[in-house]
This record gives C-alpha cells, sequence and structure tokens, in this order.
C-alpha cells in the first residue's frame, strides 16, 4: 500500500469572486457616497480586475468595499493581489489580479517550512503549481496541516486529496 498523502493547493472558485465582483458593483452604484464619483468595477481579462474613480481616496474605498465582498463569500484577501491607485488621465484605476496556484518561490519556502519543522519521515515535493506531501502515518500528515495553517504565507492554502 501506498504511503499516505495530501495535496497542498492555492485555488480560487471564480464563480465566488465573480459574485463578490458583482455585488462591490451594485453597492458602488447605490452607495450615496460613491454616487457621481465614477467609481465603478469590473473583469479586464480573465484574472483580472479593473477598479476605476474619479479621486484616488474613493478609488481605495472602492477596493475596501470589493475585498469586504470577498471575506463575505469566504475568499481570502490572500488570493486577490491590488496595485496601489494610479493617475490615469482624469480618473484613477487600480487593478487587482486573482491569484491562482502557488508560485515556486513560496512552494520552496512551504517544503523548507516542512524540513525543517515538521514530523521526521515526511517529504514534500514540488508538482508545478502544487505540493504533494507524504508520509508514513496520517497523524503526521495532520501535523503538518496543523503547521501550515498556524504559518503565514503570501498564498491562500488549501489541503486536498488526503488519502
Amino acid at each position: 500500500m501506498a504511503n499516505p498523502s495530501f495535496d497542498v493547493v492555492s485555488k480560487v472558485d471564480h464563480q465566488e469572486v465573480d459574485n463578490a465582483l458583482n455585488q462591490a458593483a451594485k453597492e458602488l452604484a447605490n452607495r450615496f457616497d460613491f454616487r457621481g464619483t465614477g467609481s465603478k468595477i469590473q473583469w479586464s481579462g480573465e484574472n483580472a480586475v479593473v477598479l476605476e474613480s474619479e479621486t484616488e481616496e474613493r478609488c481605495k474605498a472602492a477596493i475596501d468595499v470589493f475585498k469586504e465582498k470577498l471575506i463575505k463569500r469566504g475568499i481570502s484577501l490572500k488570493a486577490v493581489d491590488f496595485d496601489e491607485p494610479a493617475s490615469s488621465g482624469q480618473l484613477y484605476k487600480a487593478t487587482g489580479k486573482v491569484v491562482q496556484g502557488i508560485s515556486q518561490d513560496i512552494a520552496k519556502k512551504i517544503t523548507k517550512k516542512i524540513r525543517d519543522e515538521g514530523p521526521k519521515g515526511v517529504q514534500a515535493q514540488i508538482q508545478g503549481e502544487q505540493l504533494r506531501v507524504s508520509g508514513k502515518k496520517k497523524d503526521d500528515l495532520q501535523a503538518v496541516i496543523q503547521l501550515l495553517k498556524s504559518s503565514d504565507f503570501d498564498a491562500a492554502l488549501q489541503f486536498e486529496n488526503f488519502r
């Protein structure tokens, strides 16, 4: 029988992000402090969000509204990376990118953490944009999950395929 294992991934439910974006767009259209400021939010490609407003403060407030909607939908703020609002003619624009997958440098940090602080006999292998963690005992793997949950990496981590 093969050793127990699980996968560490960083996935975002695109439909939930879309729902949060639509809720934020409605709130920007209806809220009194956003009326007349030209604030709007929309998709720009597959995994990018663009916020526009006439002032930098309203643009930052619109980002906060969108982040609030993401939190209510159970999406980690680490999954969306926003730039600072920049002047683009008469409008201020801020672009946000929905981050999918674990980057190589974060994957290396996770494997180093497991190697240094995890139980003995547990291995982590980088497989593209995810990690496969395997060991001899399921209890050791659960300890690794708790270790990773208590650590702060720059990615929203999920654990799946525990077998």
